[in-house]
């Protein structure tokens, strides 16, 4: 759901589009940028020290236009919805660099800057490749290699727009199923919705492909019979139109993507008060608690070491107030991650700087590895598992000739062997 619908959901970090007229929206107000908190491993801090933290959950869509992309939504599983639709990532930086196969769409973060003009849209959308063969390989290749010849499985990216721009209306959205953006975006992958689809089936010349991987895949699996159908049709009409809808959500052909959800926040202040288990709270997510704890204590036989059995205490305590969150959220050059381990940490001088600007990145979010227990993942040794994902965002949030920013991540894995 759009981050702008105040009557049931609020967004992360969003303000409302007109700032004179508050009739459309109802609980969006301006937010200032506020903090994440780290809980200290090596000291308690006292709870008044502890600075404001935006937690996110997921929720099924409520409707099928709640992720349209001029609802400037926060999404989790299933396709992006891009935010400058047209000029999108591609080459290389749309691969895992390691398996060389395009990755796969995680989540996406509408988190405006309410100081900077040139952000007044401003999403974060972070990918990665399925593979826990190359995630372990990443989370060996990020300590080895220099910054400027990077080996990721894991990417993220940022996109910004001013209000004024050849997308959207300056207007907020209404939220009932009217909106449109302003023109239509680059035609996407038939097979993962996901990537620009700058190949065409030769055949019916309506399938497109953002790699010969996909294209490959779509043939073999649904592709070789629907093709000759659409030739037929192609071969009896004058024209086929190939542009994306405005009002309809991308289709993806691919049955391997995450299932998709909308994010939805509250400030981690609001889980601070002790609750009884008897206690009826409205959650995002009807989840059993003690169904995210086994997954979550199941990883203890992983760690080694006291430090790392001190720092999951932490880290499980801090969780515990709310264990269906997903993202933990704070963009502040002071701000810090809460960590899961010791071991695996990056340190902020390890942070390469911007590659637009040359200037200092800062944390912004971290994705929880709850999140894999809503996509559905096992606990196969080989399956895809993280102890979190944290993303580091130019401080400045500075313009550059690309539409789309690749910024920094790093990734924690339980297992520090390959």
């Amino acid at each position: 759901m759009s981050s702008f619908n105040g009557d049931d959901f609020k967004g992360l970090r969003i303000t409302q589009l007109d700032d004179d007229d508050d009739e459309d929206v109802k609980e969006e107000s301006p937010v200032e940028p506020i903090n994440v908190d780290e809980f200290d491993d090596d000291e308690d801090d006292d709870e008044e020290d502890e600075e404001p933290v935006i937690l996110g959950f997921v929720e099924s869509p409520k409707f099928p236009w709640s992720s349209l992309r001029q609802l400037f939504p926060n999404l989790a599983g299933g396709v992006p919805a891009w935010l400058d639709p047209v000029n999108l990532p591609s080459g290389k930086s749309i691969l895992c660099d390691l398996c060389e196969e395009p990755l796969q769409f995680v989540l996406q973060l509408y988190a405006p800057l309410t100081d900077k003009e040139s952000a007044f849209h401003r999403t974060l959308f972070l990918f990665m490749c399925p593979s826990m063969s190359c995630l372990l390989r990443d989370q060996h290749e990020q300590w080895k290699r220099a910054p400027e010849k990077p080996m990721r499985s894991v990417k993220v990216f940022r996109c910004q727009l001013p209000r004024v721009n050849q997308f959207y209306s300056s207007e907020a959205p209404k939220h009932d199923g009217t909106d449109k953006p302003l023109g239509h975006g680059a035609p996407l992958c038939t097979w993962c919705g996901t990537w620009k689809g700058d190949k065409v089936c030769g055949g019916c010349k309506t399938s497109r492909y953002c790699s010969p991987k996909h294209q490959s895949l779509h043939w073999h699996r649904a592709h070789k019979p629907e093709c000759q159908q659409l030739r037929a049709v192609l071969e009896t009409s004058d024209s086929v139109d190939n542009g994306v809808s405005l009002t309809q959500v991308q289709k993806a052909a691919s049955k391997s993507l995450w299932k998709e959800f909308v994010l939805i926040n509250e400030d981690e202040s609001e889980y601070d008060t002790e609750m009884s288990e008897n206690d009826e709270v409205a959650q995002p997510m009807v989840v059993s608690k003690r169904e995210v704890d086994d997954q979550m204590k199941s990883v203890m036989k992983d760690f080694e070491g006291d430090a790392d059995k001190n720092s999951w205490v932490n880290f499980q305590q801090r969780v515990d107030k709310a264990p269906e969150q997903v993202v933990r959220y704070c963009r502040s050059s002071e701000a810090k991650p809460l960590w899961p381990m010791a071991s695996g940490r990056v340190s902020k001088s390890e942070v390469p700087n911007c590659k637009s600007c040359g200037g200092p990145r800062c944390f912004e979010f971290q994705v929880m590895p709850q999140l894999l227990f809503f996509f559905g993942g096992s606990n196969e040794r080989e399956s895809l598992d993280w102890a979190t994902i944290v993303v580091y965002t130019c401080e400045n949030s500075c313009e550059s000739s690309l539409s789309y920013n690749e910024e920094f991540v790093w990734v924690q894995v339980y297992s520090q062997t390959t």
